[in-house]
């Protein structure tokens, strides 16, 4: 039975190395993981009621988290370190608002100690 709406209840990224995986994400993400169980070689985030699930030997993924201000926030990336893949730069002019309110969406991408790209994208309201 369809109620009419799904939401997103769980991504999960693929890792090699399940403690250096959780380390990087508590950095982006500045939380402490929700749970760890290792063995088998889980560790679990809260996205604003999404599960972020690292995944020891799970497939690579692609995520796009929305951050206020994708410039800064990559900046503030680049000075810990974070490989960035791809700098900010506006993907979608929206004038129209087809996505949101009227604006700019902007995207970069960086590259997660495991080699997933990670997609950081905020929104510049007109």
């Amino acid at each position: 039975m369809y109620f009419g709406f799904m939401k997103i209840r769980q991504v999960a990224l693929g890792c090699k190395d399940l403690v250096r995986a959780q380390e990087f994400y508590e950095r982006l993400l500045g939380s402490k993981s929700l749970a760890v169980f290792n063995p088998p070689g889980f560790a679990f985030f809260d996205l604003a009621g999404t599960r972020l699930l690292l995944e020891v030997g799970g497939p690579k993924s692609l995520i796009y988290l929305e951050v206020n201000d994708v410039g800064l926030e990559t900046e503030r990336l680049r000075k810990l370190g974070v490989k960035i893949h791809t700098e900010p730069h506006i993907v979608f002019p929206d004038p129209q608002g087809v996505f949101d309110t009227p604006g700019k969406e902007w995207l970069c991408f960086i590259e997660d100690s495991e080699g997933n790209l990670v997609g950081l994208m905020s929104r510049e309201v007109n």
